[in-house]
C-alpha cells in the first residue's frame, strides 16, 4: 500500500524487452539508500506497484531493477517508457508512517489523457479525460491518483475532470512537465470503488 506522496523522481537508465514483448526489465536510478532496498520490495513507479528483483550502486547512484509484465504494459503508460523516462517513486507504506495523501494500492486502473494545462499565478490547472467506466468513480472533492501522486479532484463533467496543482507538487514530481496530449496513469479511490460495488449488490 502507498499514500500517493512522491518521495523521489527516478530515471530509467536500462531497458530490456523480451523477444515476445510480454515483459520489460527496467533499471531505474534513484536517490534512495541502496541498503534499504530489499529484493522483493514494492516501489510505486508512476503509480504502478512494481517488485524489486535486484539493486545496486553505479556511478554514485542507486539503481533497482523491476519487471513490467504484459498486463501492466497493456493497461498503463509503462508501454511508452524508455531510457530517460522520469518516474514518480514512492516506497511502500510502513505501519506507523504518516498518511499524508490517501490509501493507494499501486494498481493503476488505466490511463487519463491531459486535455489542457492552464498555468495560473499560484498554481496550475490540468483538465483530463478518461474512460466512462473509470469516470463514474471520480467525484468533486474526492481523491484521485495520477502518475502516483495523490490529488484532490476540483471539477467533474461527464468523462472530464480537473485538478489544481500547487508549485511544490509541480517541483517535486513529474507533473511540472505535463502537457496537452500526455497520457498518465490513473488509480481511482478505493473507497469509491467499494461504495459502487456495494450499491450494485443492494440494487
Amino acid at each position: 500500500m502507498f499514500t500517493g506522496i512522491v518521495t523521489d523522481i527516478g530515471e530509467i537508465v536500462g531497458f530490456t524487452p523480451t523477444a515476445q514483448g510480454q515483459l520489460h526489465r527496467l533499471r531505474i536510478a534513484c536517490r534512495y539508500d541502496q541498503t534499504t532496498i530489499a529484493d522483493g520490495a514494492s516501489i510505486a513507479c508512476n503509480g504502478v506497484c512494481l517488485t524489486v528483483v535486484a539493486s545496486g550502486v553505479a556511478g554514485g547512484r542507486t539503481w533497482f531493477d523491476v519487471d513490467a509484465a504484459a498486463e501492466t504494459l497493456a493497461l498503463t503508460t509503462a508501454r511508452h517508457w524508455k531510457v530517460g523516462t522520469r518516474l514518480n517513486l514512492e516506497r511502500a507504506l510502513k505501519i506507523g508512517d504518516e498518511l499524508g495523501g490517501h490509501i493507494v494500492a499501486g494498481h493503476a486502473d488505466g490511463v487519463a489523457t491531459l486535455v489542457s494545462r492552464e498555468d495560473l499565478p499560484d498554481m496550475a490547472r490540468f483538465e483530463l479525460s478518461t474512460t466512462r467506466e473509470l469516470a463514474r468513480f471520480i467525484a468533486t472533492k474526492g481523491s484521485i491518483t495520477l502518475d502516483g501522486v495523490s490529488l484532490t479532484v476540483n471539477t467533474v463533467k461527464d468523462v472530464t475532470f480537473s485538478v489544481l496543482i500547487i508549485p511544490h507538487t509541480l517541483t517535486v514530481t513529474t507533473i511540472g512537465g505535463w502537457k496537452a496530449g500526455d497520457e498518465v496513469n490513473i488509480e481511482v479511490d478505493l473507497m469509491a470503488r467499494y461504495a459502487a460495488r456495494l450499491t450494485e449488490m443492494t440494487v
